[in-house]
């Protein structure tokens, strides 16, 4: 099992049909292989060993595309880093993972620049243009020989994916090339993947679930489609001109390009189905979603990137509005082939159907662990079994319905936002006393970042301030969007911590409830 293996193979059976499609650069599977052949000997003479890192830091292009199968060619590890991340958390990724090399593109260049100053790590800029801040990797491309793969497969890393932790550290998943193989056909037999599959990637290449996508379209033979970022405008225009049949979108996404819509017309009748997931979807969207595109199948993936990333998947079958099986909508489907799913109690024993507990699973989609991270990799995996951290029912069919997270993590626009960081933040800052954050709703991102403060005897209360100082040490998408100031104490449990459902309350009391 190796990510690369696919590649050989499209070479071999399809070598003239469209691999890769962005702005005006077209390139068969012949093309896409061979350039990726080349690259991985450009990584190789700037130094890439085997189980190196490299990292990159770019918007969605070909070239990120051939980064995800370069790196691995060449027998590295590729580390893609989250762009909406504050210098600070990217750094302290690319430090954590040892990054031997940093690749940015030119929207990155500034920023790579100060990121290599001073480490040790090379700065690598794709595409063309010249650039004396770095090696730019095309014209090295265009003059290198082809290079045949490094071997590394099977429980060999792949790729290391950066996610959020509740203490406020990030965590590097390791995912290995047959995780990442295993979960890209264990899609492609739920959705009964037809022989021609077009997919555009609008949806951030960083992010696990697009990679998911990475690896399954590949696997298939299908054609990569791809625009820099989501727009919704960009996004309608490119499924309607290129007669796209797959795209994975965020529920916020989905929104967006529904009021586009609305507004606008477009011919999308050759898009077949619309994945989507990484948060919470209220059921009136659905429903709209249902009108605008009624030839389309929505498909819910559920899971985590610990799970690389899918562990269950609600089928288009399911999202009707009437019939036996419209109350599926709710759900977030059953498990996918190959994996064991069970609801669990506090000591991992399993509870009756029907009864709230936390999902754990074990496959071979699973990742071996956390980077460097034996403690927190020993907590997660425990007895054999990924502990999801999620709390959820299973119905007598097998239907998982999730009803709360176990941990304080707010999913905003399908990026998660864990609690205990934006606190750590807000405490830094001397007018707090005690503080709170949680999710609260929202109708354009899901949810929003919220917090309640109790400020220190005649503090100021400028919630403008509190937000500008977090600013300055994470991520903006991270940072409080309101801020209720308070006297009284903030609720606390016997154990002494702080009742975030009791908070809550007030904000979700009669809203319309998110279908996991």
């Amino acid at each position: 099992m190796r990510v690369t293996q696919a590649l050989l193979r499209n070479a071999q059976q399809r070598p003239l049909a469209l691999a890769t499609a962005c702005a005006d650069r077209r390139r068969n599977w012949r093309e896409f292989s061979d350039r990726v052949a080349r690259y991985a000997q450009v990584l190789r003479t700037l130094g890439v060993g085997d189980g190196d890192r490299v990292a990159i830091v770019a918007l969605n292009s070909d070239h990120y595309l051939e980064t995800f199968y370069a790196v691995p060619w060449a027998g590295g590890i590729i580390v893609p880093i989250n762009t909406r991340w504050s210098q600070h958390e990217i750094a302290y990724a690319l430090a954590d993972a040892g990054a031997r090399i940093l690749i940015v593109d030119d929207s990155f260049l500034a920023l790579g620049r100060d990121l290599v100053t001073g480490t040790g790590m090379r700065l690598a800029v794709l595409g063309a243009a010249p650039s004396t801040d770095g090696a730019a990797l095309e014209p090295l491309i265009a003059t290198a020989a082809p290079r045949a793969e490094a071997g590394r497969g099977g429980d060999d890393v792949s790729g290391i994916f950066y996610t959020g932790g509740t203490t406020g550290r990030a965590k590097g998943v390791m995912l290995t090339h047959a995780n990442h193989v295993t979960n890209s056909l264990q899609l492609a037999t739920m959705i009964r993947a037809p022989e021609a599959l077009s997919y555009l990637h609008a949806a951030p290449m960083f992010h696990i679930a697009d990679a998911l996508c990475v690896y399954m379209v590949t696997a298939l033979g299908g054609t990569h489609h791809v625009i820099p970022r989501f727009e919704p405008a960009a996004c309608a225009t490119a499924l309607e001109n290129h007669r796209v049949t797959d795209i994975l979108l965020v529920p916020t996404m989905i929104q967006m390009l529904l009021e586009h819509l609305a507004g606008h017309s477009h011919d999308l009748q050759c898009l077949a189905r619309l994945y989507y997931g990484a948060s919470p979807i209220p059921e009136s969207t659905l429903l709209r979603l249902f009108d605008a595109l009624p030839d389309c199948a929505p498909i819910q993936l559920y899971g985590q990137t610990e799970a690389a990333p899918m562990l269950t998947v609600l089928e288009g079958r399911y999202h009707v509005k009437d019939g036996p099986d419209a109350g599926r909508l709710r759900s977030a489907g059953r498990t996918i082939p190959c994996v064991e799913l069970k609801i669990v109690d506090e000591h991992d024993r399993e509870v009756p159907r029907g009864s709230v507990g936390e999902i754990v699973a074990r496959g071979p989609n699973i990742m071996p662990g956390y980077w460097q991270n034996p403690a927190q990799t020993a907590q997660t995996l425990r007895g054999g079994w990924l502990h999801t951290g999620d709390a959820a029912y299973m119905d007598d069919d097998g239907f998982i319905y999730i009803s709360d997270r176990l941990k304080d993590m707010i999913i905003s626009g399908g990026e998660n936002v864990y609690s205990t960081e934006v606190e750590n933040a807000l405490y830094q800052h001397p007018s707090v006393a005690q503080c709170a954050v949680i999710g609260v709703p929202d109708a354009h991102w899901g949810e929003r970042v919220h917090a309640i403060v109790v400020p220190k005897p005649s503090a100021a209360r400028d919630a403008d301030a509190l937000i500008a100082h977090c600013r300055a040490s994470i991520a903006d998408f991270k940072c409080p969007r309101s801020i209720d100031f308070r006297d009284e104490p903030l609720p606390l449990s016997g154990a002494g911590k702080i009742l975030k459902t009791v908070l809550r309350e007030p904000y979700w009391e009669g809203r319309d409830r998110a279908v996991n």
